[in-house]
């Protein structure tokens, strides 16, 4: 029987492993679910992938409770220029560095089990998991902090050319995308900062061979939410609105989507004078292939553009993840969801006895900050307040 089961081992996950230890909690009481053979091993492949150096967030945003550790930890090692900007964002090589060192010190490691939960059930006084090798485990306390990850976003016109040909059309986040082997021409669709970031890469391995093709003028934000959203600025109007279909569209509206910050802005357009990247603009429709592999993609009746290869940065569809091993729960216990698929939780992120819920699927109590390491941090901030 463990005393607290956190299901995902990616940011939200370890932060919740992490303020439990720090608050007094034994790595032996705690049980971390992931499929993963190691904490944040999907960021850490994603973010590596796209070529990211440095993190969108502030100094602040990190695994530990105290809000300063990644910043003694900067000076202790001494980084060369661990951070960027005024905000102080962290290079993404130390932040990893100093997220394994939160994880070790606090023998976290050793909460690891590499599998997946396929359902769930309330057994008397406590929660028990069914795993995918089915194992049981026994939890008195459960936290879901699963994210979209797995549920990438595949417009019709790509998923035509995949069933026809594999391997012309791949997503980013595809587990086996090697994107340090890819050849040009290849084309990259999408205009948010995971499309930039790999534009930038590529455009590095394969110069005047890459073009990054978006439906949309690039959005220049330096979060993907106001910073006022980050604290009660925002979030004390956010928590008076007890309309769950206005708290929906605030977050849509809050949020973003598809943006980069100033200084990727200027990156690409400085790769594109010189040659090394194109950058075209247009909404796809629909695309066809020629029997030598050449993708024409098209706007309407508009060719506008034809590679070789097609890499798709279009994010992930939005529905609540978890859901097809939630439901069961939610008509035995009759838990209440949202209009929108998602759950109704307390403030305290609890949406049944010892159950709660981390980022996305605590974003209608969250705010549009939930699925960030932001968001992270003020859940599971909730979470051990209430509980311990």
């Amino acid at each position: 029987m463990f005393n607290w089961t956190i299901i995902g081992g990616g940011i939200q996950g370890a932060v919740m492993a992490s303020f439990l230890t720090d608050s007094g909690v034994e790595p032996a009481q705690i049980a971390v679910i992931d499929p993963n053979e190691e904490p944040l091993a999907n960021w850490k492949h994603c973010t590596s992938k796209i070529g990211m150096d440095y993190l969108r967030s502030p100094f602040v945003h990190h695994l530990a409770q105290s809000p300063f550790s990644l910043d003694s930890y900067a000076k202790k090692e001494e980084f060369v220029k661990p951070f960027f900007g005024r905000r102080k964002r962290p290079l993404l090589q130390m932040f990893n560095a100093h997220s394994d060192t939160v994880l070790t010190d606090r023998g976290l490691n050793q909460s690891w089990i590499k599998s997946r939960v396929s359902g769930i059930r309330k057994v008397r006084n406590h929660w028990q998991l069914r795993l995918s090798d089915g194992r049981l485990i026994d939890s008195r306390h459960v936290v879901a902090a699963i994210g979209l990850g797995e549920q990438p976003y595949w417009p019709e016109w790509a998923k035509e050319i995949r069933s026809d040909s594999p391997s012309a059309v791949a997503h980013v986040f595809d587990r086996d995308l090697d994107t340090d082997s890819i050849k040009g021409p290849v084309t990259i669709v999408g205009g948010g900062i995971t499309a930039a970031h790999l534009a930038v890469k590529l455009a590095g391995q394969e110069p005047g061979n890459v073009t990054l093709l978006k439906r949309h003028p690039f959005r220049i934000h330096e979060f993907d939410s106001d910073s006022g959203w980050m604290g009660p600025k925002n979030m004390s109007r956010f928590q008076k609105v007890n309309d769950l279909a206005k708290r929906r569209r605030i977050i849509r509206q809050a949020r973003h989507r598809g943006s980069i910050p100033q200084e990727l802005h200027m990156n690409l357009l400085h790769l594109e004078r010189s040659g090394r990247l194109k950058i075209n603009h247009g909404d796809i429709t629909h695309a066809a292939q020629t029997s030598d592999g050449l993708i024409t993609l098209y706007g309407d009746n508009n060719v506008l553009h034809q590679t070789r290869t097609v890499i798709l940065a279009t994010g992930f569809i939005q529905e609540a993840p978890g859901m097809n091993w939630l439901e069961p729960l939610i008509k035995d216990h009759k838990l209440k969801c949202a209009e929108c698929g998602y759950p109704v939780v307390s403030e305290s992120l609890e949406w049944c006895d010892h159950l709660y819920l981390m980022g996305g699927l605590a974003e209608l109590e969250l705010g549009p900050t939930a699925r960030n390491i932001s968001g992270a941090r003020r859940g599971a901030g909730r979470i051990v307040q209430h509980a311990l």
